[in-house]
């Protein structure tokens, strides 16, 4: 059971704006704090951000460094994301592996799957039976806890390969787009608060240094227009505007 002064928290946060009931208004206020970690002999930028779960963008951001040389003893601040996703530590470590043409990407588009079955790998087969030549439409899958995690982020080929994407009808912006897709249908019920949670937290990741300056947070039904509903008439789109400032 919860302190005195837990109870007393939770009040605070509530009075205050920062805690919501259900994944409506998740995340929306969330701030970051710092640690501090000293540099070792054989230490790399790439290195740490690997072992923190963050961005070699982030990581120069909150240490003020124009270039990638570091020293032995040298103390480096740490960002750390209150309430971030775990699961986004496989994509930190995936996409340090890979060479982002962040001048590319202008997009990050949001969807739902339509269906409440599938993960990553289902999709994958599915839309090669389609004709896609590169399979999975999409660059992310986020689960909804049947077919793999509840929040889980599956990284597809076309983020590791850096492909096109194949999840929207305009051609433009899927040159040019990074598709990210929560397992479940949204028509009849609300994405869970885990899903919106490694969802904001891969958009976060991805605007660090991996997209385009200029880039787009935006969703499917307002690509491409009169042809979807996705992703839903429960996705919270106020949250989202408010979120990453869309008018």
């Amino acid at each position: 059971m919860p302190s005195r002064r837990q109870f007393l928290r939770l009040g605070l946060l509530a009075s205050t704006g920062l805690l919501f009931e259900g994944p409506t208004l998740f995340g929306a206020t969330a701030k970051t704090k710092s640690n501090i970690y000293v540099v070792r002999k054989g230490d790399t930028l790439s290195a740490i951000a690997e072992k923190h779960g963050i961005s070699v963008a982030a990581l120069k951001k909150q240490n003020r460094l124009k270039g990638d040389r570091i020293l032995v003893d040298q103390k480096l601040k740490l960002p750390i994301k209150a309430g971030s996703n775990s699961a986004l530590a496989s994509v930190v470590t995936a996409t340090a592996k890979i060479k982002v043409d962040a001048k590319r990407w202008r997009h990050i588009v949001l969807h739902h799957s339509g269906i409440e079955d599938g993960n990553a790998k289902a999709y994958d087969a599915g839309h090669r039976r389609r004709g896609m030549e590169n399979g999975l439409a999409y660059h992310f899958v986020i689960g909804n806890g049947k077919d793999s995690g509840e929040g889980e982020i599956e990284i597809g080929p076309r983020w590791t390969n850096q492909l096109r994407g194949g999840h929207v009808r305009d051609s433009k912006v899927n040159d040019t787009g990074i598709g990210i897709c929560l397992v479940g249908n949204f028509q009849n019920r609300r994405p869970s608060r885990k899903q919106l949670e490694a969802a904001f937290d891969l958009v976060d990741y991805l605007q660090d240094g991996l997209v385009h300056p200029q880039h787009k947070v935006t969703v499917h039904r307002w690509v491409d227009i009169n042809h979807t509903v996705c992703p839903g008439k429960h996705f919270p789109y106020s949250t989202l505007k408010k979120r990453y400032h869309i008018a």
